[in-house]
């Protein structure tokens, strides 16, 4: 590709900022109901246990470990097992610095200080490792309440032994379906895989690309992550072929040969230079004919109805055999190996990448490090009583970038308004007793997670009261306090956190962006190697395709990150949509060399 072909626009420094799009209602997810019902149940059980003890005064110190229920329901049960049982261990580390500082201070002005850098370093930590939601607000909600917990050194061990104990039951409840469905999480991966195909094969274009791209990478990482292949796993392979083989042939689909349509889709100019190249790599075969290229593409209506089935309880379907099946599964196996052995080293690698200076992840911490800070201070200042709900609510609105951490301050503040409203008018139902109580929470405690995911502001309705009531465990206070400390904790937090979030700029947004470019290119060479030889390997056919599609998904999100912050170099706009449209269709190419999908007619581009 010439220099003349890519062109950089520099976007203003100030974007507009929205009012009405980030308050919008979505779809609830597809498994809402799990982490809902986990962690009523990981609550239910050391809460009910206190009950019994008269001990509700510690539901704090349990409450850390029940929360840890929220994390991992979309890895496979071995991944799972080894996430939350993390999460544990990084739950204790938290509420034991917090513990361990508010014994022996009672400076307010320290404890914000230690808030906040341990909001900062949740943050790069949860970033680092994509633990994925609830991410680092659920651990800085916890350990800034520890903070301000009156506390005795010698109570600390006694403390964070229920803490544990109450972890404990979080990992056997996440962990625990595995005996009766162990390859759920791969059925639902592998079936969003397949509607988000079809979804692309219904509408063509540059976002439900992008969507089905992202949904089948997902879907493999799950498969290669869940252990030893098991039958059930070896269906859900074979229809995640046939999901990618859809989209490889979306791909075929945006060149000459085949609709007539230029090379490129919708939403960006064609780059004939880069397809002719790329029209080198489609290998030729005798009878292709389009009854021969219907046969072996998947339509869209069954790639949906086999995404019904593989959701449900019932049996897997069993898809007819793709061409080059065989060879792919090869590769996976080939895949899995190798990954059983480095999973571990990237990881800690990940986090020390996160932490090594020019990380892009480094902006993001010290913008949560700052504001929570001056979020705190400011509601010192104010004579606010409890000053960790004002850390939280800065912590809770740092995104990627400004423009998601601009949409979720307004979220967040409204949610906690309205949130405050509801607590009003429960709080006489669970002053009525202990029992009346722990209902009010596990009713909050369901009706969050079962809410969160249409918006975030719906969820928080259901977070605020649950968090004001969880004071009422430890003895009852003036109900026009709470509210009042808590309405101004929120308003606090979220101007002072957006500022800090608006003035701490990330300039490495563009260079984050800049080097998943570099990536992609070397992973499309590489793939065209592959393919250029006379007899590749299937494993590594596949691995290339795999890798290619990785490097795809990392381009796609650092672009989007890079476009919702402030104050940025010029994006390579241009060079970035060149390089998808090329990946896509050497991913094509590559679904052609295997026999996954029907060679191009030999006057088209791949």
């Amino acid at each position: 590709m010439s220099e003349s072909t890519i062109r950089t626009r520099q976007p203003s420094s100030v974007r507009r900022l929205p009012l009405v799009g980030p308050l919008r209602l979505a779809r609830p997810s597809d498994m809402w109901f799990k982490p809902a019902l986990s962690v009523v149940v990981a609550s239910a059980v050391p809460n009910l246990a206190l009950f019994a003890f008269g001990r509700l005064d510690l539901v704090m110190y349990t409450m850390a470990g029940s929360l840890c229920a929220l994390y991992g329901h979309s890895l496979p049960y071995i991944r799972r097992a080894r996430t939350v049982a993390g999460v544990v261990v990084g739950m204790l580390i938290g509420v034991a610095i917090s513990l361990v500082t508010a014994s022996l201070t009672d400076s307010t002005a320290v404890l914000i200080a230690v808030g906040a850098l341990l909001a900062a370093g949740q943050k790069v930590l949860c970033d680092a490792t994509r633990i994925g939601p609830p991410g680092p607000v659920i651990f800085t909600f916890v350990t800034s309440a520890a903070l301000f917990a009156p506390q005795h050194l010698g109570q600390v061990p006694g403390h964070l032994a229920l803490t544990v104990a109450a972890g404990a039951v979080s990992w056997l409840v996440t962990v625990g379906p595995a005996l009766l469905r162990r390859e759920g999480p791969e059925r639902r991966a592998t079936a969003r895989a397949l509607a988000a195909a079809a979804a692309y094969a219904d509408h063509p274009g540059h976002r439900t690309r992008n969507a089905a791209t992202a949904a089948v990478h997902t879907a493999w990482q799950t498969l290669l992550a869940a252990g030893r292949p098991t039958p059930v796993r070896r269906e859900l392979e074979r229809l995640v072929v046939h999901a990618e083989a859809a989209l490889a042939r979306g791909a075929l689909g945006a060149h000459p040969g085949v609709h007539g349509r230029p090379v490129g889709d919708a939403h960006g100019g064609g780059h004939a230079r880069t397809a002719d190249r790329d029209s080198e790599l489609a290998p030729t075969a005798v009878g292709t004919g389009d009854h021969e290229l219907e046969a072996r593409v998947t339509g869209p209506d069954r790639l949906r109805a086999w995404a019904l089935q593989t959701r449900a309880r019932g049996p897997v379907p069993t898809p007819p055999p793709a061409p080059g099946t065989a060879e792919e599964i090869f590769g996976i196996d080939a895949e899995r190996a190798a990954r059983r052995t480095a999973g571990r080293r990237d990881a800690r690698r990940a986090v020390l990448r996160a932490l090594a200076p020019g990380s892009p992840l480094l902006p993001i911490a010290t913008r949560a490090l700052i504001g929570c800070a001056l979020a705190g201070y400011v509601s010192m200042a104010v004579g606010v009583g409890r000053p960790y709900w004002a850390i939280v609510t800065a912590a809770s609105l740092y995104q990627a970038n400004v423009s998601l951490s601009w949409n979720r301050a307004l979220q967040r503040t409204l949610g906690n308004l309205l949130g405050v409203l509801v607590f009003a008018a429960v709080l006489p139902v669970s002053r009525t007793s202990s029992l009346a109580l722990i209902g009010c929470c596990l009713f909050f405690n369901f009706a969050a997670e079962a809410l969160i995911t249409r918006n975030y502001w719906l969820g928080s309705i259901a977070v605020t009261p649950m968090a004001l009531l969880v004071l009422e465990f430890g003895g009852t206070h003036p109900a026009g306090e709470l509210i009042g400390d808590r309405v101004l904790d929120t308003v606090i937090g979220a101007a002072v956190g957006i500022v800090a979030a608006m003035a701490v700029t990330n300039r490495r947004a563009t260079g984050r962006l800049e080097r998943a470019l570099a990536a992609t290119d070397r992973a499309r060479a590489h793939a065209v190697h592959v393919i250029a030889a006379p007899a590749p390997a299937p494993a590594a056919l596949d691995a290339a395709r795999r890798g290619l599609t990785g490097s795809l998904v990392e381009l796609r999100e650092a672009g989007d990150t890079a476009a919702g912050e402030w104050w940025q170099r010029a994006l390579p706009e241009e060079h970035m949509l060149a390089a998808e449209q090329a990946g896509h269709r050497t991913l094509a190419a590559t679904a052609t060399r295997q026999g996954l999908i029907a060679p191009a007619p030999e006057n088209g581009a791949v």
